[in-house]
């Protein structure tokens, strides 16, 4: 290693979430040796080696393995004492949730709501009572339902949409978090699904990647988090260090409308990226917003083009091209 690469180095704009995406993400190795002197005489000594390093990155290194596997089946047994599930099922998530009842009266059952390989469920422990099921086969969408509590603040719900064309409206302790849990399971199964290794290929290109802010609105006001946006052919994600799936998650049918404005952000460009979907207005700032609302524009603009492809070649009866039509509708307004 040369002497430039162990020379510190400072970014003012630096916060705790990017030393956390270090830690979490590459990882920090210790080797170090430590005498500690009294009166130029050695007293103590220190022999430190450790690495710190989220789990994930631990065990993508070979590291932790058993303590994740002794876990894992611990939490498996413990749950199957009140929970029917598979041998083959494994739970991704567990937190507080409920289930809004909606039949002869209405009610919230209040429970926990579990995350599975196969299942989304909303289960009892006392007495044991699976209130909800679905398996995530069967789920056609799951999105935010914005509500205003009693005292006039934000509540987010969870609504389901199942391929029946039903629906269930579930709470969770952390919503967002469990929506992007279970759009990360669905959209692994549609990749999964995928016949063509071209169409696979051709949705998961990058088209652009790199450092952006979200603004996150709390009941106690909106603060500004920073984080990784990636745009693929399929979706805009962004995400911060801190959070185990994509926070933001956008296709072009969803994109409502772009714009750019004037907002106080911790970048130095001025103007930030406001983006409207039918249930959330997005506000991201980047140094680079301008080649961000380009990519943006070009990348819906795509999209588009290529619903409405299909539309045009089966309104063109065969032996004519799309110029022989234009040009007889362009004669019958002469």
């Amino acid at each position: 290693m040369t002497g430039d690469a162990m020379q510190p180095t400072r970014d003012p704009r630096a916060t705790l979430p990017d030393l956390i995406e270090v830690l979490l993400n590459k990882g920090v190795h210790l080797n170090l040796d430590l005498i500690i002197s009294v009166a130029d005489i050695p007293l103590i000594g220190v022999n430190l080696r450790a690495t710190i390093a989220g789990i994930e990155t631990m065990l993508e290194y070979g590291m932790m393995r058993q303590w994740d596997s002794d876990t894992r089946e611990w939490v498996q047994r413990a749950v199957r004492t009140h929970l029917p599930i598979a041998d083959d099922e494994e739970i991704l998530a567990k937190m507080a949730g409920g289930h809004y009842q909606d039949n002869f009266y209405r009610t919230w059952r209040p429970g926990s709501a579990y995350l599975t390989s196969k299942r989304l469920i909303i289960h009892r422990r006392d007495p044991a009572e699976t209130l909800w099921q679905a398996r995530l086969n069967s789920i056609a969408s799951v999105s935010a339902l914005r509500e205003s509590s009693i005292g006039g603040e934000e509540r987010t719900r969870i609504l389901v949409r199942l391929q029946d064309d039903s629906e269930a409206i579930l709470s969770a302790l952390e919503p967002d978090r469990l929506i992007s849990l279970v759009q990360a399971q669905l959209d692994r199964a549609d990749d999964t699904a995928s016949s063509t290794p071209e169409a696979k290929t051709r949705a998961d290109r990058p088209l652009r990647e790199g450092r952006m802010w979200f603004l996150e609105t709390m009941a106690s006001g909106s603060t500004w988090r920073g984080g990784q946006a990636a745009l693929s052919n399929t979706e805009l994600t962004w995400r911060s260090p801190m959070d185990g799936r994509a926070r933001v998650r956008i296709s072009p049918e969803q994109l409502q409308d772009m714009r750019r404005e004037e907002h106080s952000n911790p970048t130095d460009e001025p103007r930030v990226l406001i983006l409207d979907t039918a249930d959330s207005t997005i506000t991201l700032a980047a140094d680079d917003a301008a080649a961000w609302s380009t990519a943006l524009e070009d990348w819906q603009t795509a999209a588009l083009e290529d619903r409405q492809s299909p539309a045009l070649e089966a309104t063109t009866p065969p032996g004519r091209n799309h110029d022989e039509r234009a040009e007889e509708g362009a004669a019958s307004w002469r």
